[in-house]
């Protein structure tokens, strides 16, 4: 890549990017760029120059860091809302945004009451996944864990909370343990061993989730394209799972500590925790870890991520009269040292599954 001290003459012969406004000396350099990044209309941009980020956390780094822009730092700072990462008109309407945007914690439930909840959840019926309009619902689950074995590092599920997406609690129950608890980790998870006494067994704990979330839908069908299943929302849901002895399809889970434009710059996971108080506006878990609070903070991030807006326009998007040899066998005709740094964009492809899909009408997206 060239550096800031290149001449005049070498600047003019730089092949830019169209996304993330890299330059290169060579068109096949750019090419082999636009290969590995994955540039799309989905990934995080920039309000004020539009530039592509792979994540949220380099976005904000843009903006907010230490080696920020310059002008798209001061002009954000002046409008820009630090949750969501828009830009307001007029500093009326960024105080209006706040309000709206900036969101309160929700009550945790403590361990004093709710034992047991199972409330009544509508199933849908195979004429409304035919609906033009219909698209499939998502529940949060959440799980706390307390320690089995000699040493109390064995992770056994104690207790287990859905929420849907308009927040309603659906189910919450304490879990029987199926070994002994050596460490009921009680700083974290608050409970005791009366707590668990009468808990629900594992497998009837799973049967219910299960219930839950296929909705009447056979198991291959669910395999195949979910059907009429729901979503499963969560932060690192493997792990959950895991303690449940449960699996769920993977094209029908929307993980928060795995989710592509929520992770570190490095590619790791942030904390719930973190996510909530940086794109939420509000902390959690600042005492005992409440499944019910974690569960709304996970779909609150999940819907606020989903309900972005990326429309296809500006630059990058060709016209059906564009059909380069078949948009270029996406990156393997000779075709391609042919093509603007715009065009070589409209063909990229995000490398990940944008959760804005999920709001899609399901039989506009076969």
């Amino acid at each position: 890549m060239d550096t800031e001290e290149d001449p005049p003459q070498n600047q003019a012969k730089r092949q830019k990017c169209s996304a993330c406004y890299k330059q290169y000396k060579k068109k096949e350099h750019l090419i082999e760029h636009m290969k590995t990044s994955y540039h799309s209309i989905h990934q995080p941009r920039c309000v004020i120059c539009r530039k592509h980020c792979k994540s949220f956390e380099s976005l904000r780094e843009h903006l907010m860091g230490p080696l920020a822009k310059g002008l798209c730092s001061a002009i954000f700072s002046q409008g820009g809302c630090k949750l969501c990462l828009t830009l307001a008109d007029s500093p009326a309407s960024l105080s209006e945004h706040r309000e709206t945007c900036q969101l309160t914690a929700p009550v945790p439930l403590g361990t004093s009451e709710f034992p047991y909840t199972d409330s009544n959840i509508d199933f849908l019926d195979s004429s409304d996944e035919n609906d033009a309009d219909w698209r499939p619902k998502a529940i949060a689950l959440d799980c706390e864990m307390v320690g089995g074995g000699s040493d109390g590092s064995l992770e056994v599920c104690a207790r287990v909370c859905l929420v849907d997406e308009d927040e309603n609690l659906i189910l919450h129950t304490y879990v029987k343990p199926r070994i002994p608890v050596t460490n009921y980790r009680y700083d974290i998870t608050g409970l005791t061993e009366e707590h668990l006494r009468d808990g629900m067994p594992l497998k009837q704990v799973r049967e219910k989730i299960l219930q839950i979330l296929y909705n009447g839908e056979s198991i291959g069908k669910v395999r195949l394209d979910g059907g009429k299943a729901r979503l499963l929302v969560g932060h690192s849901l493997a792990y959950d799972l895991d303690s449940l002895e449960m699996s769920y399809p993977d094209h029908l889970m929307r993980d928060t500590a795995q989710y592509r434009p929520l992770l570190k710059t490095n590619s790791s996971s942030h904390s719930l925790k973190y996510l909530t108080r940086t794109y939420l506006g509000y902390d959690i878990q600042t005492g005992i870890h409440d499944p019910y609070e974690d569960c709304i903070s996970a779909m609150r991030l999940y819907k606020r991520i989903r309900g972005q807006s990326h429309e296809e326009k500006g630059y990058g998007k060709l016209t059906p009269s564009d059909n380069i040899v078949e948009m270029c066998d996406r990156w393997r005709s000779k075709e391609l040292d042919n093509l603007t740094p715009d065009e070589l964009y409209a063909i990229s492809e995000s490398d990940y599954r944008c959760w804005c899909l999920d709001l899609k009408p399901k039989l506009a997206k076969a």
